[in-house]
C-alpha cells in the first residue's frame, strides 16, 4: 500500500513539475499570446518611417555621384516581398485583438493591411491577397495570386470596415503612438486614405464594380476626414535611442549624394522658399557670401548625365547637397504617412474632375499650399520666417503657382500635382511617383528609351517557393515570361 501511495505522489508531483517547467521554459520571444497594444506600437513605428531615398531618386529630387543609382536611371528590376513580413505582425495583432475582444485594434489591423496591400499591388500588379498569410492557420505556404482589381476592391472594403468598427467603438486605443488613442482622428486618417486609394483609380471611374465617383463623394460628405495639420497621420520623433528621425546620422548622405537640378529648377522658377529648407547652399555660393534665401545659392546635378560629370561639377562646389538638418537633427520634422496638405490636393483634383461639388478646387489647392508652408513654419523653426503666412500668400501669386492662371482642367490638374510634388520632399514615399504614372505630372526627365518604369519584377524567392502561382499571374497579366518593369498593370490600363 505504501508503495502505491508513494508512486501516486511521484506521478502527481511529476505531472505538476512538467506543467511548471513548460510555463517556465516558454520562449519570451515567441509567446503564444500577447496583448494587441504591444504589437500595435511596433507596427505603427515601422509603418510611419521615412521610406528612404529610392523614391527621391526616381522622382527627380536627388542624384548620386559615385555610381549609377538604378532608381535614378530607371534601371531597376526586382523588388521584395518585405511588406508581407510586416503584414505577419499585423495579422498577429488582429488575432490577438479578436481574442481579447478589442474592436479598435481589429480596426487598425484592417487599416495597416490595406496600407501594405495597396503598396504591394501598385509595386507589382497581381499579388497574393485572399490566401496570403495563412501559413500557420491553413498550412498554405504557396498562396494563389489575386487580380489587382480584386486587391483594390478588398483594400477599399477593409478600410470601410475599419471605419465602421471605430464608429461603433470610441474607446481609447492603448499603445497608439500616432494619435494618442483617439478613435476620431484615426477615422479621419482612414477615410482620407480611402480617398487617396479611390483617386489612384481615376482611370477606372467608369468601372461599375468600383463605384469610384459615388464612393468618393459619399466619404467627403458623410465621413470624418482630416481638417487641419492637427489631424496629420504622422510620427513625431524624439531625441532618444530608438526614437530618432529615420535619416538621422544616415551616412548615405555623405560625399556622393546631391540635389537634382530639375527639382531645384522647379522650386527656383516658382520662387519657392521651401528650397532653402530642403537644400544646402553650394560651396561656391557659401564662399561668395550669398544669403541663405538667395535663389542663386542653389544648384543641382543633371539626373540623366553620366554620374562622373555630376561628380566633377560637385567637386567644383557647384552642386547643392540635401540640407544637413535631415541628418544632423535627431528630431527634425515629423514624417507623414498621409497628411492634411496631401488630402487638400486630392480634394482639389477630385473637384476638377467633377467628383465633388462641396467647394472650389482653388480653395482646396490654396489650402494645400498654405498648410505645407505652415508645416515647415512649425517644424523647421530655423527657417520659420521664410515660410510664414505672408510668404505663402506671396507664393500663391507667383505666375506658375496662381491657380487663376490656368485655362483648362488639364492645366489645373498639372498645377495640383506639381504642388503635391513640391511638398513631398522626404515625405510620402512613392506616392508622387505613382501620381506621375497616373497623370504624367510632373514630367520626369529621362534618357531616350528609358521611360519611367511602371512596375517592379516579382522577387526571385517567389519563383523558388511559389513558382506555379507567380508564373500563372505573370501569364494572365502580361503574357508568358513577361515579368518586366514596363508592363502595364490593370490600374494604369
Amino acid at each position: 500500500m505504501k508503495k502505491i501511495i508513494l508512486a501516486s505522489i511521484i506521478v502527481v508531483v511529476s505531472l505538476g513539475s512538467c506543467t511548471k517547467l513548460e510555463e517556465f521554459n516558454e520562449n519570451p520571444n515567441n509567446v503564444s499570446e500577447t496583448h494587441p497594444q504591444l504589437l500595435l506600437t511596433d507596427i505603427e513605428w515601422n509603418a510611419f518611417q521615412v521610406e528612404g531615398t529610392g523614391p527621391m531618386f526616381a522622382s527627380r529630387m536627388i542624384v548620386q555621384t559615385d555610381g549609377e543609382n538604378v532608381n535614378q536611371y530607371y534601371k531597376w528590376d526586382r523588388s521584395g516581398f518585405g511588406d508581407y513580413g510586416s503584414l505577419r505582425s499585423v495579422t498577429r495583432m488582429i488575432i490577438e485583438a479578436e481574442r481579447v475582444e478589442s474592436p479598435v485594434c481589429q480596426a487598425l489591423g484592417k487599416f495597416f493591411r490595406s496600407y501594405y496591400f495597396f503598396n504591394l499591388t501598385r509595386t507589382f500588379g497581381d499579388v497574393p491577397y485572399s490566401e496570403a498569410l495563412k501559413g500557420e492557420s491553413d498550412a498554405n505556404y504557396a498562396p494563389s495570386y489575386d487580380s489587382q482589381k480584386d486587391v483594390f476592391i478588398g483594400v477599399l472594403q477593409e478600410l470601410k470596415e475599419a471605419d465602421d468598427l471605430l464608429q461603433s467603438d470610441n474607446s481609447i486605443i492603448a499603445g497608439d503612438i500616432i494619435f494618442s488613442g483617439s478613435t476620431q482622428q484615426w477615422r479621419k486618417l482612414i477615410n482620407s486614405f480611402r480617398l487617396k486609394v479611390l483617386l489612384s483609380l481615376s482611370g477606372k471611374e467608369t468601372d461599375n464594380d468600383l463605384n469610384i465617383v459615388s464612393s468618393f463623394a459619399s466619404i467627403v460628405s458623410g465621413s470624418p476626414i482630416m481638417e487641419s495639420l492637427a489631424d496629420n497621420g504622422q510620427i513625431i520623433f524624439l531625441d532618444e535611442v530608438g526614437s530618432r528621425y529615420t535619416e538621422y546620422n544616415n551616412s548615405g548622405y555623405g560625399s556622393a549624394r546631391y540635389m537634382d537640378s530639375t527639382f531645384i529648377k522647379m522650386l527656383q522658377d516658382r520662387q519657392d522658399p521651401r528650397l532653402f529648407i530642403y537644400c544646402g547652399q553650394t560651396k561656391v555660393a557659401k564662399e561668395a557670401g550669398l544669403a541663405l534665401d538667395d535663389f542663386d545659392s542653389y544648384e543641382g546635378g543633371n539626373p540623366i548625365a553620366p554620374y562622373n560629370d555630376v561628380n566633377i561639377k560637385a567637386a567644383a562646389g557647384l552642386v547643392s547637397k540635401v540640407n544637413l538638418r535631415y541628418t544632423t537633427d535627431p528630431v527634425n520634422e515629423p514624417h507623414m504617412l498621409m497628411g492634411y496638405p496631401e488630402l487638400q490636393f486630392i480634394l482639389a483634383e477630385a473637384r476638377v474632375r467633377g467628383w465633388i461639388s462641396a467647394s472650389d478646387a482653388e480653395i482646396y489647392y490654396n489650402n494645400g499650399v498654405k498648410s505645407s508652408f505652415e508645416f515647415y513654419h512649425t517644424n523647421a523653426q530655423d527657417y520659420a520666417s521664410l515660410v510664414d503666412d505672408v510668404a505663402a500668400d506671396n507664393y500663391l501669386s507667383q505666375p506658375l503657382v496662381d491657380f487663376d492662371n490656368t485655362v483648362s482642367d488639364e492645366e489645373r490638374i498639372e498645377r495640383i500635382i506639381t504642388q503635391k510634388y513640391l511638398q513631398s520632399f522626404l515625405q510620402g514615399g512613392w506616392t508622387i511617383y505613382f501620381d506621375h504614372l497616373r497623370t504624367g505630372y510632373p514630367d520626369f526627365i529621362h534618357l531616350p528609351g528609358s521611360t519611367p518604369p511602371t512596375r517592379w519584377m516579382y522577387p526571385t524567392s517567389e519563383y523558388q517557393e511559389n513558382g506555379e502561382n507567380v508564373t500563372e499571374a505573370i501569364t494572365i497579366q502580361f503574357g508568358q515570361g513577361n515579368d518586366k518593369i514596363r508592363e502595364i498593370t490593370w490600374w494604369m490600363q
